[in-house]
């Protein structure tokens, strides 16, 4: 994260001696990045976070890939997909690699499992609905448009006060703004389109009472991503106090500023986080290229390095008119083709002032693969939606 926030109790000085009233000590536990060279945090706990007293296996939903092989553009109709009932048990995988996994949830209003993601950050995308997820940190509200970024190994659950569309971007690595948004000591920069103001962590401590709680822990082996079901002594929300720079926060899409220009902008100006090997952009309505000249939608494009994945979140997008793609779809354009507006888009934006549409993109920088969810819910026209035929 960018900057410091301190909650609750915490000592004068770092590993040093916090009691409760009667004079029992709190136990400090450092949740640190990178091996204590990057953001950490340091969280006062009443029980001991250690103390498990069982474990065995949690089998995770199907974590399968199948490659996009032969290759192919692809169109995934998710509002078609079966999913549920919780946020975290109900996620079916809709694509992956090594660096990140998409899964898509429909949840209802039932509170998910606690719940931890020890192989990397978690960024998930409210399509719809709201709710509360409660984390070892404190508590964040959540709501449609927010992306709630979650830190790897937090401890947490979804409670739905509706049910939610969630997007789930799960990376092996750590999800933070670009670097080119920060000043070398972290602070969000002008030329950024949100700043810290725009950012919403925990207000206060989560204090809950239990014995033997189950947490759900993904992980990985040299089996790939599995998962353990750990039980604990004490209750794991039971932090009176932290402070640093490493917590779960919330962004909101109508929080964020679009660049816009007097020719087309490329992707990177509609960044907004980024992951190891992959970036994450966003859409938004927006006014569009001022040049007397200038054609609004998207020129063709290879991405030789990376596959595209857009997500049509609200609106019309106008380079994918006739395309078949709708609310709720995702497009796989991997490397190696070319891809671009459908041909009778281009004429049809000539003269627009502005797009009303939402779209959330990963880009990935190595080859993304289909899960289960992808070969239920594909359009199998979509490959020739730009010729109009096929053979």
């Amino acid at each position: 994260m960018a900057y410091y926030r301190r909650l609750g109790e915490v000592p004068g000085k770092r590993h040093t001696q916090l009691r409760n009233p009667e004079g029992r000590l709190y136990r400090e536990e450092l949740m640190g990045e990178e091996g204590f060279s990057a953001d950490s945090s340091l969280l006062y706990h009443r029980g001991v976070p250690s103390a498990l007293v069982a474990t065995d296996v949690w089998e995770l939903p199907d974590q399968a890939r199948t490659p996009n092989h032969p290759l192919a553009p692809r169109h995934l109709r998710l509002h078609e997909l079966e999913t549920g009932p919780d946020a975290v048990t109900g996620r079916r995988l809709v694509l992956g690699n090594n660096d990140v996994r998409i899964s898509y949830v429909v949840t209802g209003v039932e509170a998910s499992p606690l719940y931890r993601n020890a192989i990397g950050d978690e960024c998930v995308f409210v399509e719809a609905g709201s709710g509360v997820v409660e984390t070892v940190f404190g508590a964040v509200s959540y709501r449609a448009g927010d992306y709630v970024v979650v830190p790897r190994a937090t401890t947490h659950r979804w409670l739905p006060a509706e049910p939610s569309r969630l997007y789930a971007i799960e990376a092996n690595s750590h999800v933070a703004p670009p670097r080119r948004y920060l000043s070398r000591y972290g602070q969000l920069l002008e030329h950024a389109p949100y700043c810290e103001r725009d950012l919403h962590g925990p207000a206060e401590p989560l204090l809950a009472e239990g014995r033997d709680v189950e947490v759900l822990v993904k992980h990985r082996t040299s089996a790939g991503v599995v998962g353990t079901r750990m039980v604990y002594d004490t209750h794991p929300f039971d932090v009176v106090g932290w402070d640093g720079c490493l917590y779960p926060y919330t962004f909101n899409i109508d929080d964020y500023m679009p660049i816009t220009g007097k020719v087309h902008q490329p992707p990177p100006v509609h960044q907004v986080f980024e992951g190891h090997n992959f970036v994450l952009c966003n859409f938004l309505p927006r006014k569009v290229d001022y040049h007397p000249l200038a054609i609004p939608v998207p020129y063709y494009h290879s991405n030789v390095d990376s596959d595209e994945v857009m997500f049509y979140v609200a609106g019309d997008y106008e380079a994918r008119k006739g395309s078949g793609i709708g609310l709720g779809s995702v497009s796989l354009h991997p490397g190696g083709h070319a891809h671009g507006p459908q041909p009778a888009a281009i004429e049809a934006s000539l003269g627009a002032e502005a797009f009303e549409e939402s779209a959330v993109m990963v880009d990935t920088f190595a080859p993304l693969e289909l899960g289960e969810a992808a070969l239920a819910v594909e359009d199998p026209d979509y490959p020739f939606s730009w010729a109009g035929r096929r053979l």
